[in-house]
């Protein structure tokens, strides 16, 4: 698995950044299926589509949306290779429980599919969207995920600005809540970062540290090419 803080970094295209690590990833699949669920700014599923299939199409992959299949959960299960794209997190669980695919597509990844995951995407990879940064414009069944990873993540986590004037609640404040009630680590994932999974290992990629956030302990930075796979 990849699963990446941003599909885009500030100056770059769409998953440009990440292009030569999924020409690798996706190395052995002719074609990938791309779940279009979260919808970012309310984007239709075939637009979405269509922007992923411009950006993979960089790297000779050709896309098609699950949308397009009428038995979703046939076409999770043949999939060649699986990328969830960002939005909005809520929207895209609901829809996976509706569409009756969140347990399929957490067996076929753990059977050895390679997956992406981007914002949204990467949300659904830990054990709940607790710790997503979206509104919640849909309710969905459940805040339970694919439990993919050991912890949650926070992606497009950002410091602290002792600069600024905005007197609204810091990312670490949100996390801190969330710890009041619930157990789970969770992982601030910067932008430009991403975690790599291959069998048990779980290495942090990018240039920047992530922020591990653990209840009632100091939240601590770990360096890129951390191994992280002791996080639980």
């Amino acid at each position: 698995m990849i699963i990446a803080s941003t599909s885009t970094i500030h100056g770059g295209n769409y998953l440009e950044y990440l292009l030569p690590t999924l020409e690798i990833h996706f190395g052995a699949c002719a074609e990938i299926l791309f779940i279009p669920y979260a919808r970012p700014s309310g984007i239709s599923h075939d637009d979405y589509t269509n922007t992923v299939r411009s950006a993979f199409a960089k790297i000779n992959k050709a896309v098609r949306g699950l949308h397009e299949f009428e038995n979703p959960i046939e076409a999770i299960q043949k999939a060649q290779g699986i990328f969830t794209g960002g939005g909005n997190t809520f929207l895209l669980v609901t829809q996976l429980y509706q569409n009756n695919v969140m347990e399929v597509l957490a067996k076929v990844v753990e059977n050895g599919t390679p997956y992406l995951g981007s914002s949204a995407g990467s949300n659904i990879t830990g054990l709940t969207i607790q710790t997503t940064n979206d509104m919640p414009i849909i309710y969905p069944p459940s805040f339970k995920t694919l439990g993919l990873i050991p912890f949650n993540l926070n992606p497009h986590y950002l410091d602290a600005d002792l600069q600024s004037k905005h007197m609204g609640e810091t990312r670490e404040t949100r996390i801190k809540e969330f710890h009041a009630f619930n157990h789970a680590p969770v992982l601030g994932l910067r932008e430009g970062s991403w975690l790599e999974l291959n069998g048990s290992t779980i290495l942090l990629k990018g240039n920047l540290t992530a922020r591990l956030f653990r209840q009632n302990q100091t939240p601590e930075e770990l360096e890129s090419e951390s191994d992280l796979s002791w996080i639980k």
